[in-house]
């Protein structure tokens, strides 16, 4: 059963409140209820976790080796400052998928570049909670096709 773990990053806990023209009407509560809903579907594990502190991101992505086999990430504003979490999703042997809710290109463009993104080896994005539900789909599909 592959075990995949979900981060969250800053201000995500707000989602359903926050600007829900760019990020959505639902619920931070919601969006992982419907990946746990998925997640059995495919016969995956799933852990869902939220911070808004960057070293306690870091600490759950160094956890992940050994207990994940896959991370799907969603850095928030981290994206785009953190080479700590760039650095740490290149430290552990885990595959990792960078997602987003909105698409970074439409957006400001202190928002356009990715640090974290080219440590994953996907990102998804733009297509809102769907974009969280591809990345599942994609690490459980990868994980059932690997030897192990």
């Amino acid at each position: 059963m592959p075990r995949v773990l979900v981060i969250h990053g800053p201000n995500l806990n707000l989602l359903g409140q926050r600007e829900p023209g760019i990020y959505g009407a639902q619920t931070l509560a919601q969006l992982d209820a419907s990946l746990h809903t998925l997640a059995a579907e495919l016969g995956a594990e799933l852990t869902c976790r939220q911070s808004n502190h960057e070293g306690v991101i870091l600490d759950w992505i160094h956890a992940a080796h050994g207990t994940a086999d896959g991370i799907i990430i969603n850095p928030g504003a981290y994206t785009h400052t953190s080479v700590a979490i760039q650095d740490a999703l290149r430290a552990v042997p885990v595959p990792a998928i960078e997602v987003h809710l909105s698409n970074l290109y439409r957006r400001e463009s202190l928002r356009q570049v990715s640090l974290s993104g080219v440590a994953c080896v996907g990102v998804i994005m733009g297509l809102g909670t769907a974009s969280y539900h591809l990345a599942l789909r994609y690490l459980v599909a990868e994980h059932t096709v690997r030897p192990s």
